[in-house]
This record gives structure tokens, C-alpha cells and sequence, in this order.
């Protein structure tokens, strides 16, 4: 006995270069992920696993009449007979095809949790049950008629129909999305009522355009409703080219309590939008105070979904606060529409409007003529039985002695002569057989089985009659079977009365049928400031030395007993009100914007500053102040380079904050004031004081600017501007006002050296 491992041949090696390998497998699996899961077919608008899930129902004789099955039972048939991957992915499929706010016309008929719009998941697969839908019967009818191919399931023990026959387009009417390799399909969903009719449009003008469709097809009708804003010509343009996007809205209503009090109820949301996790959205915007004017958000929400938005104040604008959280939150989206399917359900191709109708008639078309075909069959089979069976009843004598006595009826009646003409004898006379004398005098297998398996209780003259009345039925609805697969006209006149059935089960007077996604234009309401959008109270922003800052309610002075924490004191105390905005200038020479509106309250110690913005925790703030537009800022470091920059460059829209003053090396930005006069008075570390006119210093928005007073060693401690007129004003160690009128002993040109500061002038070397 040989052993095959001593086959050269086995042992040599596959050698093949790895990027054709690679290459080939990878292209496998690509075509793979496009056909077999990610891309749903053009013509029953279905992915594989949808498919084999409602023909296994079909199998198990769940009709939408019928009794409820385990969905576990389903998955499991599905699995082991059609669908050779996990039982979760399967029952993920099918409680998705039960979701009525998933699906705008569900497939599944389910029993149980099958999870909800807050984003729950389904209960687990042994504790639901599930059933088909009318609208999944339709899609299967024909399939006992030979409508469409069938191929072997995944081991051969089977066989599975590639595509359902499909009574109505479900790819647009219930849409679909997947993603596969270097492509992906988004397909929102439509109306039925509204798809029928631009069907029997394109019946009827083949030729028509993308545009005309559009007169009977509004747009998309998400089963969760919402109020689509998106501009007719967009529409146009997206369902023309097969790819675009729709704006979605929620739809809300105004509800009014009187005395001037009311509420927002928002009773749809966007399609695919988890009620839960918008609130959630909501909540947060309100906490972060980034919709000031939304006072709270509640759900009240049943079997309908009813959320409450309560306005801070009544004098709020509705309209205002739902632009905002149009802007800010998911109670608006964008839906994007990509059309790509699988055309003849082997390519892949981003089809039109048109194109998906076409296919799905042209699909309807040849199911039409092959169940026409297999009804035609069946027509010639029966008609061959009744011819058979008639003449048993002309001559049913013959027949009953053929079949008592005869050892072999069968083939006794196949031999025997039937073409003369046999008479009975009735009550009414005798009876004359009505077959034509020429007829053909052999029976047929077919027709001999048939006479053998007759019934007793059918040999009476009534039933003669009744064979004679089908006959003819059948005879009359052959001629009319060929004619229709003769003739073109007549089958699109058929497809046209089969889709206008659809339209009274599914259409808008059924039950559900109704549009529910309605259209409207956007109004875009104008981007209000913040500080519009605040109820403007007086607040005293308080910062301690280690950078928690809170905002109390009123002015407080400035001896106010405030807490602080352990190791920690007060360090800045400024007057403002709710809508202005703070000015947050750190070591680093960049610039940090906190809206007054969201600081914490004054109960507590507050909250860090580096935690509202991006300052680093080695950055010290040098200078909080208010935001006033229009003002300038002369900033400086402490190497002595500083220009003036305006307030409304460096406000910050962001986190991270703005760079204004460029520092290097040792040096840290030291000053930043509000310049007020015509000079400008540095001091430096070795007490010199230099007075020169503002104009010598730049206006720039970023930079290390120019240097400001000249150091041998040592550099800037503190700079400010003043009118020379006035003097120079500083506080002496005492606490009290000097003023020092006569400055030209430190008048001179920048970057000067300057000379000693005046008698009185603070050890600190600070002028404020």
C-alpha cells in the first residue's frame, strides 16, 4: 500500500509572488463584503441576510394571519439552513426588520421588546416572537410559481431564491444602508403610495426625466416623521446624480399656559436619532450654559414621544431658542443619500431616481412573464386531465367495467379506442358525447392516472358540468396568458393593475400609509449674540491667587469677607454683568475668553480656570479684566518688548485660546492694560522709570513687538499709559494717591534707560 506523502508533487512547495496573492484573496473578499452583505439588490431592495430571514419564515409558514414563533427558533432555521454566520448578527437583522421607527414599512411582525428609539437593545432571542408582515407576504407572492431563480443554500441540502419576486420597491420604501469595501449605500425611505404613482407614470412615458418623478415623489418619509427643510432644487439634484442629503428636522409646536407662560413640545424627532442620547445632548448644552435662554429639557414621552423645552424666561423668542438647538444639538441633522446598489444584482452602480424605478419594473416584468409562464403550464397540464376526465364521464360504463375486471387498468384504458362516438343512455334521453369526431382516441398517462384516482362521489352529472365550465374558464384564460406574453403593451397594463393593488393594501388610506414626514422651508433665524440671548444681571467675578474664579450675584465692594481655600486668597474682583465676557491673558502671552454667563456660582469656591480653558498649570494668569469691544490692550513681557494690540483681536473662540505676545527663552508676558492717554511709563526691575509718547509703540495683533525701556540687568516690572497732562498717578506705600505732575525729568524717546523713580514710588515697582 502506497503512502501519498511520497508523491513528490505534494511536497513541492505553492510559491507565488505575495502581492498577487494578497491581491487575489483580498479582491475575493472585497466582492465578496459588496454582493453577499454590505449592498442591498436594485430589485427587491434586500441584502442577503434580510432575504433568508423572510424566506425562512416563509418556510415556517408564519404568515401575517398566522401564530407567532420563537425568534430564536427563526434565527436559529436561519442559521442552519441558509445564513452560515452568528445567531446575533441574524436576530440583529430581523428585530431591525420588526422596529417600526427603524422601518417604514416593517417586515416583521414582532412580540415583545424589540428594543425602542431611546436606543434600548431587544430582549434576547428566546424571550420575543416574531411573524411575517402583509407587506413581507407581498414581497415574497410569486415564489411558488417559479417568479424568480433559486440556487443551493451554503451546503447544497437546500436551495434559497435569489432574489424575491417583490410586489412594491422596498429598497426606496423601506431604504438601506451599508458599508463595504471602497463603498458604502445610504438609502433613506419613501412612501409607497408616492413611489406606486411615479411607477405607473414611468409606465406610461418611459422616456420621462428625473424632474417629473419628482411631481409624484416628494422626497423621503422617515417613519419617524420630522419636518424636511431641505431646497426642492437640492432634492432635485440629489436624487438626479444618486447622491446628496436631506436636512431634518424635528417638528414642535409652541404650547401656551397663558399670562404670558409657555413650553416647547417636540413630538417628532430626525430619523436614526436616539431620543436618549438627544436628551442627554440637551442637558449637557444647558449645563455648559451654551443655551442660556433653555431653562430645562424634559421627556414626557409615552407611547408618542413628547419632550419639554422650558425657556428661561417668557420673553425668550421661540423661534430663537429652536434655531439654537437646531445649530447646537440633533434636533436637526443632515441625511445623506448615496444610491449605490447592486443594478442586476452582480454590479455595483450609484444609480438615479429613475435608474432604481426601471430596475424594479423591469424586474416586476420578468416575474410577471415566467409565473405567467409556469400559470400557462399548469393551465396545459390541468386541461390535459380534464379532457381525460370527461371522457370517463361520456363513457363511464366502459370505465367501470375497464377497472373491475381489467388486471391492468391502466394500461386497458391507455389502449382502448375513445374516438367513436359513445352514447349513455339518462333519464332525459340519451346523451351524446360533445368531443369531436376526430379527436384523438388514446388516453395519456397523465390522463389515465387521473381517471384511476377519481372519486366515487364525483361520478354524478354535476360535476360533468362543472369539468365543462372549468375547461372552458381555462381555455379562455390561455388565450389570454399568450397573448399577454405576446404582447408588451399588455404586460406593463398588467404590471400597472398589480401596482395599483399595492397602492389600496399600502397606500395613504391604509392603515399607516399616510405621509408622515412633512416639508417646510428653513427659516434660518440670525445667529443672536450671547450677550442677547443672557438676561443682564450684576455679578462681581472673583479669582483667587491659585485661579478658581466664581462669578456672585450684585457688586459687592471691595473689603467684601470672601471664603477661599486653604492656602489660597483673593486675587481679582471685578464688577460685570451676566452677558460680558472675560479676558484672561496668561504668562505665555496668549490670550483666553470666559463668557461671564458660564461661570459657577458664587455658593461654593468656584471652579478653575484651567479647566475651562487650555492654560497650563505652569502659566500664571497675568491680567483678568472685561472684554470691551473697540478698546486696545498694550501688553508687554518682561524682557521689555510689548506693542498695543485691540481687544477684539484677541478674543477667543476656542478652548485653546489666541497668541498674542511671542516670549522666548527666561521671558513671560508681565503686562497687559487697557491703554487710556497719550503716553505710556514703564518701570523696570532696577527701579527706572521711562516715560514716552503711545505713538512710538505698533499696533499689531501678534508678535514680540519692539522694545520699550533698555536694562543692563534685570527687566520690565510694570508699564501703563496716562495722559501727560494729568501726570503720572501711583499709590505710595501708604495706600494713598500720588500724583507727580512734572515728568520731565523722565520724558525721552523709547527704549530709553530712564532715571530713578520719583520719591514715594511703591517698593513693589507697580504703579497700580
Amino acid at each position: 500500500m502506497s503512502d501519498a506523502t511520497d508523491d513528490p508533487k505534494m511536497d513541492a512547495p505553492l510559491a507565488e509572488p505575495l502581492r498577487r496573492a494578497i491581491g487575489e484573496r483580498y479582491l475575493t473578499y472585497a466582492l465578496s463584503t459588496i454582493m453577499d452583505r454590505a449592498l442591498p439588490d436594485a430589485r427587491d431592495g434586500l441584502k442577503p441576510v434580510h432575504r433568508r430571514i423572510l424566506y425562512a419564515m416563509r418556510e415556517l409558514r408564519l404568515s401575517s394571519s398566522g401564530g407567532y414563533r420563537k425568534s430564536a427558533k427563526i434565527s436559529g432555521d436561519v442559521m442552519g439552513n441558509y445564513h452560515p454566520h452568528g445567531d446575533s448578527a441574524i436576530y440583529d437583522a430581523m428585530a431591525r426588520l420588526a422596529q417600526e421607527f427603524n422601518v417604514r414599512y416593517p417586515l416583521v411582525d414582532g412580540q415583545g421588546n424589540f428594543g425602542n428609539i431611546d436606543g434600548d437593545n431587544p430582549a434576547a432571542s428566546r424571550y420575543t416572537e416574531a411573524r411575517l408582515t402583509a407587506a413581507a407576504e407581498a414581497l415574497m407572492e410569486g415564489l411558488a410559481e417559479n417568479a424568480v431563480d433559486f440556487r443551493p443554500n451554503y451546503d447544497g441540502t437546500l436551495e434559497e431564491p435569489v432574489v424575491l419576486p417583490a410586489a412594491f420597491p422596498n429598497l426606496l420604501a423601506n431604504g438601506s444602508s451599508g458599508i463595504a469595501v471602497g463603498m458604502a449605500t445610504n438609502i433613506p425611505p419613501h412612501n409607497i403610495d408616492e413611489l406606486v404613482r411615479a411607477c405607473l407614470h414611468l409606465i406610461e412615458t418611459p422616456d420621462c426625466r428625473d424632474d417629473t418623478l419628482l411631481t409624484y415623489i416628494e422626497g423621503p418619509d422617515f417613519p419617524t416623521g420630522g419636518v424636511i427643510v431641505e431646497p426642492k432644487d437640492s432634492m432635485a439634484q440629489t436624487y438626479r446624480t444618486g447622491r446628496g442629503s436631506f436636512r431634518l428636522r424635528a417638528r414642535w409646536a409652541k404650547e401656551d399656559f397663558g399670562r404670558g407662560q409657555w413650553q416647547i413640545v417636540v413630538t417628532e424627532i430626525p430619523y436614526q436619532v436616539q431620543k436618549s442620547k438627544l436628551i442627554e445632548k440637551i442637558a449637557e448644552l444647558i449645563q455648559a450654559k451654551k443655551v442660556p435662554i433653555l431653562a430645562d429639557i424634559r421627556d414626557e414621552s409615552a407611547e408618542d414621544i413628547r419632550l419639554i423645552l422650558e425657556p428661561r424666561s417668557k420673553n425668550v423668542d421661540p423661534d430663537v431658542l429652536m434655531g439654537t438647538l437646531f445649530r447646537n444639538s440633533d434636533l436637526e441633522v443632515r441625511f445623506s443619500l448615496n444610491m449605490n446598489v447592486l443594478i442586476d444584482g452582480r454590479t455595483p452602480k450609484v444609480c438615479s431616481l429613475k435608474e432604481v424605478l426601471r430596475a424594479f419594473l423591469d424586474h416586476r416584468r420578468e416575474v410577471l412573464v415566467r409565473r405567467s409562464r409556469y400559470r400557462l403550464e399548469k393551465i396545459d397540464h390541468r386541461l390535459e386531465v380534464l379532457e381525460g376526465l370527461l371522457i370517463a364521464f361520456l363513457n363511464l360504463d366502459r370505465v367501470i367495467d375497464i377497472i373491475r375486471y381489467d388486471d391492468d387498468p391502466k394500461a386497458a384504458l391507455m389502449a382502448e379506442d375513445w374516438s367513436r362516438p359513445h352514447v349513455r343512455a339518462t333519464s332525459e334521453g340519451d346523451y351524446v358525447s360533445p368531443l369531436p369526431a376526430d379527436t384523438e382516441g388514446q388516453l395519456t398517462e397523465v390522463q389515465a392516472e387521473a381517471i384511476l384516482n377519481m372519486r366515487l362521489r364525483s361520478l354524478r352529472r354535476l360535476e360533468e358540468m362543472e369539468l365543462s365550465s372549468e375547461r372552458d374558464k381555462l381555455i379562455a384564460e390561455r388565450v389570454a396568458l399568450e397573448e399577454l406574453l405576446e404582447n408588451a403593451p399588455v404586460q406593463w397594463a398588467k404590471i400597472a393593475e398589480e401596482l395599483k393593488e399595492v397602492r389600496k393594501t399600502f397606500g395613504r388610506k391604509a392603515s399607516g400609509g399616510a405621509r408622515r414626514t412633512r416639508f417646510a422651508e428653513a427659516t434660518e433665524v440670525e445667529e443672536v449674540p450671547l450677550e442677547a440671548m443672557i438676561e443682564r444681571e450684576p455679578v462681581t467675578v472673583v479669582c483667587s491667587r491659585m485661579g478658581w474664579i466664581r462669578a456672585m450675584k450684585g457688586h459687592l465692594e471691595a473689603g467684601a469677607n470672601l471664603k477661599f481655600k486653604d492656602g489660597d486668597a483673593g486675587r481679582f474682583l471685578i464688577h460685570a454683568e451676566t452677558t460680558d465676557k472675560l479676558l484672561v491673558f496668561g504668562a505665555n502671552g496668549r490670550f483666553y475668553t470666559l463668557p461671564v454667563a458660564q461661570l459657577p456660582g458664587g455658593r461654593g469656591m468656584g471652579e478653575p480656570v484651567r479647566l475651562m480653558v487650555d492654560l497650563p498649570n505652569d502659566v500664571e494668569i497675568v491680567s483678568l479684566m472685561i472684554h470691551r469691544p473697540g478698546e486696545k490692550l498694550l501688553v508687554a513681557s518682561s524682557a521689555g518688548d510689548g506693542f498695543v494690540v485691540a481687544a477684539d483681536e484677541v478674543l477667543a473662540q476656542t478652548r485653546a485660546g489666541k497668541q498674542a505676545l511671542n516670549v522666548r527663552g527666561d521671558s513671560v508676558a508681565r503686562v497687559c492694560k487697557r491703554v487710556a492717554g497719550d503716553h505710556v511709563a514703564c518701570v523696570g526691575e532696577n527701579r527706572k522709570v521711562l516715560v514716552f509718547a503711545l505713538d512710538e509703540l505698533p499696533e499689531m495683533a501678534r508678535g514680540k513687538g519692539v522694545r520699550l525701556q533698555k536694562y543692563k540687568d534685570g527687566g520690565l516690572s510694570d508699564a501703563t499709559t496716562f495722559t501727560l497732562a494729568e501726570g503720572l498717578i501711583w499709590r505710595d506705600p501708604a495706600g494713598r494717591t500720588r500724583t507727580e505732575a512734572d515728568l520731565s525729568e523722565w520724558l525721552g524717546k523709547r527704549a530709553g534707560a530712564g532715571r530713578m523713580a520719583p520719591r514715594g514710588f511703591p517698593r513693589d515697582n507697580r504703579f497700580t
